[in-house]
């Protein structure tokens, strides 16, 4: 396998089965150095089992990986320095303060007592945590134990980050404080690989895609290009007087076929992914004496691509990877 400098992760071909159940069947990635790459896919699709490969946690039955150039199976001990995982469930200590947890995994990892206690002020202050340090993560929200979860996993500041599922069960508030998190991290130049079955989350934040289905790449792509790989976007057009729908709907038939008559009386939508062509129709409208209160261009989001390119939802398929706890120990 060569290597490729620009590329923080290289993998091809990996396959992992646990008894019967084939988790992952033969995954390719290629994820460039200081970027948000996504894994997109349901629970069960095979994102968990492949970073816990990546991770060097368990060993591939198949295949290829190299991060930062360094074999996950046979230079795992320069993989595990150069990344940190924070999975699906807070790896912090509930019996211990936020600041004992940062603090004991300062020492553990190898900083003086000052250092590791200066990084634990440094931290809790920008998690927005310094108010609760004193407090038992027990006693922590479900958003603040996350903070403190990917606080904990840059006490360090890894080269790459796994992050599995890191705002599963937050509320939006506290979602969209972890991914300002992930956005500052990307900005220091650390890599990101998220799995997410969050289509928004991965519509966000990431720059690249790679659509996970039964362990399986079935599509790959940044955002836009996954958008524009399943078909056209939308015209949407609302009017000022709802009477000249009938009008409207002549004039964009005419102009771009596939009219959709909203619930909305006064408004009305045609298949168009051309802005040139919508901004035609538009024009159209306007000289055949329909008055437009509004309208707008949109391409499918990514829950339409997800459910075009796997017949099923994003968030309705159960789980068929088994528990984490049940796989085998690190390699």
């Amino acid at each position: 396998m060569t290597t490729n400098s620009a590329l923080a992760i290289e993998a091809t071909g990996l396959v992992k089965a646990f008894g019967d159940t084939l988790a992952v069947d033969g995954i390719d990635l290629a994820v460039r150095r200081g970027s948000v790459y996504g894994m997109l896919g349901p629970n069960g699709a095979g994102k968990t089992t492949t970073i816990r490969m990546l991770a060097t946690l368990i060993r591939p039955d198949a295949g290829t990986a190299l991060v930062f150039g360094h074999d996950i199976v046979k230079a795992s001990d320069e993989v595990r320095a150069a990344v940190s995982l924070t999975g699906q469930l807070a790896s912090v200590d509930e019996d211990l303060t936020g600041r004992e947890n940062l603090i004991l995994i300062g020492r553990l990892l190898g900083l003086k007592r000052q250092a590791a206690k200066a990084r634990a002020t440094e931290l809790l202050e920008a998690f927005g945590l310094s108010e609760a340090e004193s407090k038992l993560v027990k006693n922590y929200s479900g958003g603040m134990r996350r903070r403190l979860d990917i606080a904990a996993s840059i006490v360090v500041t890894p080269e790459l980050m796994f992050l599995d599922e890191p705002t599963t069960g937050l509320d939006p508030r506290s979602r969209n404080q972890v991914w300002g998190i992930i956005r500052a991290l990307v900005a220091g130049g650390t890599t990101i690989l998220l799995c997410t079955q969050y289509l928004e989350e991965a519509d966000q934040l990431a720059d690249g895609i790679a659509v996970i289905d039964h362990g399986r790449v079935i599509a790959e792509g940044t955002p836009t290009q996954l958008k524009a790989s399943v078909g056209s976007g939308a015209l949407r057009v609302r009017l000022l007087d709802p009477e000249q729908r009938p009008l409207a709907e002549q004039v964009l038939d005419r102009e771009l076929g596939d009219i959709i008559l909203e619930p909305d009386p006064a408004a009305l939508s045609a298949s168009c992914s051309d802005a040139d062509r919508a901004a035609g129709a538009v024009a159209e409208l306007a000289r055949s004496g329909v008055r437009i209160a509004n309208f707008s261009l949109s391409q499918p989001s990514l829950d339409e691509v997800f459910l075009a390119l796997t017949g099923h939802p994003a968030e309705e398929v159960p789980s068929e990877e088994p528990d984490p706890t049940e796989e085998e120990q690190p390699a």
